[in-house]
């Protein structure tokens, strides 16, 4: 029986065709699964000669913006069903904006050693160039490798494979926008072959919350800039929020009249110290003023490590919404950070 891989798409750039009525029409999601298979050559010699079977779930055609915890939550139960049912991995594809985060919590939530392969695209199918076609190939080709089994979620974009716990977007329009600064790719698409260069070890997955757990649990960013006007906003975050995540500079600083105010929070709900600079780690023990790393760790923040802010965020957010005390978040931060 040839290996089985489910194709779920979400919509976004990669399945926009067609403009809005009106001069200056723009593109919108129209494309279904079959639509995009179909613009995709070497599809038949991968279905046919490799023996691999495509079966395609259109879930939504939503912006990636528009995204929700509990969508994907869903979506990660779904794939896990159709591995549990024989799949050989679940390739998925969708608006390119939050793609960073939304394969990032999938990947806290997966529980499988098949491959779980984001993709999408940059250059949506009107133009020249389009990137769609060679993505979702590369996905469902690494979807379908063994080599790729025990990865946790990939994100397949521009013939190389990226660990969802490191990969960003660093352009706004580059195709070759999704980058791990701290790694590199874990692997490569060499003409018909998945090459896999490097494993990253592994982490238990955590539970799943509901959807309502998700809604109810808000988790913000601030994120510092040069002469913050005041600290005044911070105190108004503690009665609304469940936690919030700081992006402060370099290696985890603020400015020293903001710490009270950030050591009064951190008392009350759990406060995430990370750094705005998108690679390199929040530090421990080396600078001392007020608002410095050691400073703010001893009025009580947490250690965000080497998770930049957005992501800092969505580990914060699933576990507050799944029940997590303060020592589970801050042994979660040490494990993940």
């Amino acid at each position: 029986m040839p290996d089985e891989v489910v194709l779920y798409t979400l919509g976004g750039t990669i399945a926009m065709a067609g403009t809005t009525s009106g001069p200056g029409g723009t593109v919108v999601a129209r494309l279904s699964g079959a639509d995009l298979a179909a613009t995709v050559p070497g599809f038949d010699a991968l279905l046919t000669e490799g023996g691999t079977r495509l079966r395609i779930e259109d879930v939504t055609r939503h912006p990636s913006a528009d995204l929700t915890f509990a969508q994907i939550a869903d979506l990660v139960e779904r794939a896990g069903q159709a591995v549990r049912e024989g799949a050989a991995g679940v390739a998925v594809t969708q608006g390119t904006d939050t793609l960073e985060e939304t394969a990032f919590l999938a990947d806290l939530l997966w529980a499988h050693e098949e491959p779980l392969v984001f993709t999408g695209a940059m250059r949506n199918p009107t133009l020249a160039g389009a990137d769609g076609p060679a993505n979702l190939l590369a996905a469902v080709r690494t979807a379908a490798a063994p080599q790729a089994r025990g990865l946790g979620v990939l994100v397949a974009f521009d013939d190389e494979l990226h660990p969802a716990r490191y990969v960003r977007k660093t352009h706004a329009t580059s195709t070759a926008t999704f980058r791990s600064p701290e790694t590199g790719p874990v692997g490569h698409l060499e003409e018909d072959r998945v090459r896999i260069l490097t494993r990253p070890p592994r982490r238990a997955p955590l539970p799943a919350p509901s959807a309502g757990a998700f809604a109810a649990t808000r988790v913000p960013v601030h994120t510092f800039v040069l002469d913050e006007d005041d600290d005044t906003s911070l105190a108004g975050f503690a009665p609304h929020v469940a936690g919030l995540v700081v992006a402060g500079f370099g290696v985890g600083h603020v400015p020293g009249r903001t710490a009270p105010a950030l050591g009064e929070l951190a008392a009350r709900i759990p406060v995430v110290l990370t750094s705005r600079t998108g690679a390199g780690p929040v530090l421990r023990n080396t600078y001392g003023a007020p608002g410095a790393e050691t400073d703010l760790q001893r009025r009580g923040l947490i250690n965000g490590g080497r998770l930049g802010p957005y992501k800092a965020r969505i580990l914060l957010r699933t576990l507050l919404a799944a029940g997590a005390d303060d020592a589970r978040v801050r042994a979660a931060f040490d494990e993940h950070g």
